[in-house]
């Protein structure tokens, strides 16, 4: 590493200078073959936090993490392939429906998913529920699922932007995990390397989420989208609310339970669509438009409203659960996934009859980390059957001792409906309805 002088890129950050594009794909590329120490790179990173990347900064960074290992080639496989992000949320399982519903309607959807971490869940947590459901397909098996019934999902391969996982581990650890473009360039890089034609985010904003405020979630799905558009894909952005935990599961086997129902039409389609379903909806709309099945967002809805309501949906997740090795029984009896509940919520006996007011779906993230479904740190294991499964919603009336949740877990001593109580909040009057999506990004730029 004889030309890179790293003291000097680290100075001219420290002060605020722009890097060059040589200069930061250098700086990452000698990272990650190890010529340049941790306490180096956490240095580059805390400057990097604290002093910003513009968008040329921001583009080397992506581009040097994204080629530091495969990008993988599926322009020989038909059709235009999307694939859809979520920045994270408390009862997030939008991505079971999501894969299986838009390749039912005849766009391939690539996806390689992570774990959870935190107070939000994980997709391939919520997979691995299912038993003997293989996330570690290598790349030939993933071409080839992906080729035979247009969906795969799996997760980070040790080809697949190996930077960006040496490099998350880091900042981690170095407290530079909330920087706006750091999170960008690490979303984007792993997206870009699936070998995706254009993509979905879902950046979701709320007390659920990792942006508390719109404006942080403006700011982040302006980030990702710029990336994106920078490297010739076409991608949306949905701006979505995340106060209420999404849908009334929450944890990896009853999330996926909740999953299955509804792409078996136990979702009221017929009817007024619950929180998750329309999320869910709009995100497949932009996505089988984006991948030429459909004029608009709007066409693209309506064709995935039609593929639930079939049931074609649910056979195409029937087929992938089935290829990559799960146990097919879950998909006609759900209730596998977590078995009867070992404890019942109710609401308190003292208060008055009225309506659940609120529901706060941090509170509801970390009480389900405690009691086994998520992880405090990476090498926790989480119990599949773990979890929680709300009777009662925001706006919902509630007489005193009724039902609010049940919980399920493998471990009934880990039950602790106090705790789950706590993030409920009740009053005299229902509150008023508010959208989930609450605005658009595209490269013309916010709808609003």
């Amino acid at each position: 590493m004889p030309d890179l002088d790293v003291v000097r890129l680290l100075t001219a950050k420290r002060d605020g200078a722009r890097l060059s594009p040589e200069d930061v794909t250098a700086l990452v590329a000698a990272y990650t073959s190890g010529d340049v120490p941790d306490y180096q790179m956490a240095a580059f990173l805390m400057a990097a936090f604290i002093r910003g990347l513009d968008e040329s900064e921001s583009a080397a960074y992506t581009r040097a993490m994204l080629h530091s290992g495969e990008v993988l080639d599926l322009s020989d496989l038909p059709g235009t392939k999307v694939d859809k992000h979520s920045t994270g949320g408390v009862g997030d399982k939008v991505s079971l429906l999501l894969a299986p519903l838009v390749a039912a309607c005849g766009v391939p959807v690539p996806m390689i998913s992570g774990r959870g971490l935190g107070h939000t869940g994980g997709t391939l947590d919520k997979l691995e529920s299912i038993p003997g459901f293989r996330t570690d397909l290598d790349i030939d098996a993933y071409r080839r699922q992906l080729d035979e019934i247009g969906v795969v999902m799996i997760g980070q391969t040790a080809e697949i932007a190996p930077a960006d996982k040496k490099l998350y581990a880091l900042r981690d650890v170095t407290g530079t995990v909330e920087s706006i473009p750091l999170i960008a360039a690490s979303i984007m890089s792993k997206k870009l390397a699936e070998g995706i034609d254009a993509l979905v985010l879902d950046v979701k904003a709320g007390k659920g989420a990792f942006m508390k405020s719109t404006t942080e979630a403006r700011r982040l799905a302006e980030a990702l989208v710029g990336i994106g558009e920078e490297f010739g894909k076409p991608t949306v952005a949905l701006l979505t609310r995340m106060d209420a935990p999404l849908g009334r599961a929450v944890g990896n086997g009853p999330e996926t339970a909740e999953a299955i129902r509804a792409l078996h039409g136990d979702a009221p389609l017929g009817g007024e669509i619950d929180d998750m379903l329309e999320v869910t909806l709009a995100l497949a709309g932009e996505m089988i438009a984006l991948g030429n099945e459909a004029s608009g967002a709007d066409e693209g809805r309506r064709i995935a409203e039609a593929a639930v309501r079939d049931g074609f949906a649910w056979g195409v997740m029937r087929e992938m659960v089935e290829a990559q090795g799960g146990d097919v029984a879950v998909m006609d009896d759900p209730s596998l996934l977590h078995g009867e509940p070992v404890a019942t919520v109710e609401a308190p006996q003292a208060a008055s009859a009225g309506f659940v007011t609120a529901i706060d779906a941090f509170e509801v993230g970390l009480a389900a980390v405690a009691l086994g479904a998520g992880r405090a740190r990476k090498e926790d294991d989480v119990d599949p059957k773990a979890g929680y499964v709300l009777l009662k919603k925001p706006g919902e009336a509630v007489e005193p001792g009724e039902p609010l949740a049940h919980i399920y877990a493998s471990r009934p001593e880990q039950a602790n409906p106090e705790r789950l109580l706590a993030a409920f909040a009740f009053g005299e009057s229902a509150p008023a309805p508010e959208p989930m999506i609450l605005d658009r990004l595209d490269a013309s730029g916010w709808r609003g």
